[in-house]
């Protein structure tokens, strides 16, 4: 099996784990939102502690560890993360699934926009296109809910934001240690978040042991694995590509809504997120377009081979 095949394999993985995700979190119901975050945030540390030892990669977390302003801009994605996971706890514990799912349909759009109110980059006419009809949807879904989508919002942002962050802090940052940073930067905080919400005698750890315990740390796998998967799958594939494959994950938080847990879907609402589809259809042309006009440029630029002159025998010689 080829590289991009396995890359592909990986990113499916990961999307739809993400995908997933609300049927796991309704098995954590009797569990508030922020005791299930906090669980999540204390146990992401030590299975990526784990993973760091299987791998050997040791040496790589130590050399980042040294240098402040990475570790202290991957503090700050962390919590922005932390942002993103508990508002999606809180969506699936208060049935709202669809909105959730809107949130990650809108996030390629609000990656463009912070690209250009941030990073100052130009969007080409198709992207131009495709942010507007964003907004239009934004705007019809809005109508129809009688409230703008918070839940959506906040999913988009502060997922795009951690991209963003992740971009400053270089490439040259492996996913792993990165990672394990970030979980560094929380994890104490979580710890002692927990002790006094079970001191309180809020915490639900100990409830109808030992499954709802380990569901709970579980929470730290759910947060590793899908994470881990998507950078071995970048790692390998086109971006254009794994453009396209993100959108595995809203396709299915949107069907669980729906079919599953039989949240409200009016015809109203459905046209915001055929808006959406038309605008990310714009996006993903572009990216393709982009992604072709950079491979010829490519092209022009390697220097062109040299022909190989056979030499013809005869076949006596």
């Amino acid at each position: 099996m080829n590289d991009t095949r396995r890359g592909g394999l990986y990113g499916v993985a990961a999307y739809v784990l993400w995908g997933l995700f609300p049927l796991y979190f309704r098995l954590l119901e009797s569990s508030s939102t922020l005791e299930i975050l906090l669980q999540r945030l204390l146990w992401t540390l030590p299975v990526c502690l784990l993973v760091v030892a299987a791998t050997g990669t040791v040496g790589r977390l130590r050399a980042l560890l040294r240098r402040g302003r990475r570790v202290s801009a991957l503090a700050g994605a962390a919590a922005v993360l932390a942002v993103n996971s508990g508002c999606y706890v809180y969506a699936v514990n208060a049935d709202r699934v669809i909105e959730a799912s809107l949130g990650y349909f809108i996030n390629p759009l609000v990656t463009v926009a912070l690209a250009v109110l941030v990073r100052r980059e130009r969007l080409r006419p198709l992207q131009w296109a495709a942010v507007s009809t964003g907004a239009l949807a934004v705007l019809v879904v809005t109508i129809d809910y009688g409230r703008p989508p918070w839940i959506a919002l906040i999913l988009a942002t502060s997922f795009g934001l951690y991209g963003l962050i992740k971009k400053q802090v270089g490439e040259d940052v492996e996913a792993l240690a990165g990672l394990t940073t970030e979980a560094l930067t929380l994890a104490p905080l979580a710890a002692a978040g927990l002790a006094f919400y079970t001191a309180t005698g809020h915490g639900t750890f100990t409830q109808d042991a030992p499954w709802h315990a380990v569901l709970l740390a579980a929470g730290g796998v759910t947060v590793v694995a899908p994470l881990l998967l998507f950078a071995a799958a970048a790692r390998r594939m086109p971006l254009a590509t794994i453009g396209l494959l993100q959108y595995l994950t809203p396709v299915l938080q949107l069907l669980i809504g729906v079919v599953l847990f039989h949240e409200e879907m009016p015809a109203s609402r459905w046209s915001g997120f055929v808006l959406i589809w038309i605008a990310l259809a714009l996006l993903s042309t572009d990216a393709l377009r982009e992604q072709d006009r950079q491979s010829a440029r490519r092209r022009k630029r390697a220097p062109a081979a040299q022909p190989v002159r056979a030499e013809l025998r005869t076949p006596e010689e």
